[in-house]
């Protein structure tokens, strides 16, 4: 009788570090996508910032064409 209740409670045990491990890899996984969602809201700002500066860059281009035809 003894045995088996070691045997029972080791199987417990057992069971219970598997869950632990389980929580840890879950918890892992979760602070991964935490970490990729602000990343790609980083990216995305930083892609807007550059359409920006891409659309100054070609009005700038476009003023200094006309400045040219208009001296030529």
């Amino acid at each position: 009788m003894v045995l088996e209740e070691t045997a029972i409670a080791d199987i417990l045990k057992e069971i219970g570090l598997v869950g632990l491990w389980i929580q840890a890899v879950g918890l892992i996984i979760i602070l991964w996508i935490i970490f990729q969602i602000i990343i790609l809201v980083n990216n995305r700002i930083r892609r807007k910032q550059l359409y920006e500066i891409e659309n100054r860059l070609k009005k700038i281009e476009s003023k200094i064409n006309q400045l040219v035809k208009k001296k030529t």
